[in-house]
């Protein structure tokens, strides 16, 4: 049922710790929205060292699943091929589940604020994307 929640958002890094500080980050930059913000670290091996799992980050993307579409955000290249192999497989993730291409932390904060204020699929993946113009000097 699209539309059902809000969008989820699932943050992949090739190290637990990194997707889990960057996730908390986003989660108390949110604030209050309609509600919490449905976000979920993906990051590092099953066994807890550094890479990419496709395990990981489908149990991720189908636990923050609302029925509004899960965006994906992704720290490094292998990362990317991991998710895009995810998406052209067509049944691990939800279906309507999309990579973003979107700075990590940058990104994933907007992200995360966009969807805990009812934003869209859509909007949350303009949001993170975006985030590239973020300019710092």
């Amino acid at each position: 049922m699209k539309g059902a929640g809000p969008v989820g958002v699932v943050l992949v890094s090739h190290s637990a710790t990194v997707a889990a500080a960057v996730a908390q980050l986003a989660l108390g930059l949110a604030g209050s929205g309609e509600g919490p913000p449905l976000v979920l670290p993906a990051g590092g091996t099953p066994d807890g060292g550094l890479g990419t799992s496709s395990e990981l980050i489908a149990a991720a993307a189908k636990a923050v699943d609302r029925g509004a579409g899960v965006a994906l955000l992704v720290d490094l290249g292998s990362a990317v091929l991991t998710v895009k192999a995810l998406l052209a497989e067509g049944d691990e993730l939800p279906g309507d589940s999309r990579l973003v291409d979107a700075p990590f932390v940058e990104g994933a904060v907007a992200a995360v604020v966009t969807a805990s204020a009812g934003g869209d699929l859509d909007a949350v993946e303009a949001a993170a994307s975006e985030a590239y113009s973020y300019r710092k000097a």
